[in-house]
């Protein structure tokens, strides 16, 4: 028993660093991740609210064919009117137009624009920007796509669980096998 306690004594500081590490990394690489899907909607929302400012139909900004958001990782667009409707789309959901959160319109009317994370539905994540255009006419332009992120979560709980294993192994290993012993006395 007092072994057994030895090893926790000693392999207990080895933990709180591990998994400290362990989670500084996993926020780390998963913030550089979100703010990086960001970057081709940022230009795309950017172009077609200069090209809406200045009377260019929303028709005309839009790719002819649709992206099903649940399936795909294409870049969408979706063009709001003043008041928040949504007057043009290369997107859908189950066949619709999912809602844009309540307050982010508000958000972008007073800012003039937004990044956000979208959750329209259970298991389907958005990383969106939003603009707001003015001129002839005025409104909201979205570009967004869909964040099927790499397995972070996944990979970070990965390695906190082998290193924590590893470092109570090692720790186990020399209060058993090298207890009172000199380490370099088993080399020479």
């Amino acid at each position: 028993m007092q072994r057994i306690l030895n090893i926790l004594r000693a392999w207990l500081p080895i933990a709180v660093v591990t998994i400290g590490l362990c989670g500084l990394i996993y926020l780390t690489v998963q913030q550089s991740l979100r703010l990086g899907a960001n970057d081709p909607q940022i230009q795309m929302a950017e172009d077609a609210a200069a090209a809406l400012a200045q009377s260019q139909s929303a028709d005309s900004l839009l790719p002819a064919s649709k992206v099903d958001i649940a399936q795909s990782q294409a870049s969408f667009m979706i063009i709001y009117d003043d008041i928040g409707t949504a007057i043009a789309s290369s997107l859908m959901l189950h066949g619709r137009i999912p809602d844009l959160p309540v307050g982010v319109l508000d958000y972008v009317r007073a800012n003039g624009e937004d990044r956000v994370t979208w959750q329209p539905e259970e298991g389907v994540r958005i990383a969106a920007v939003v603009v707001r255009y003015e001129g002839t006419q005025s409104g909201f332009m979205l570009a967004g796509r869909n964040l099927r992120e790499a397995q972070t979560e996944q990979l970070a709980g990965l390695a906190l669980l082998v290193t924590l294993a590893a470092s109570l192994a090692a720790v186990a290993f020399g209060e058993f096998f090298l207890q009172g012993k000199k380490v370099l006395n088993l080399f020479f």
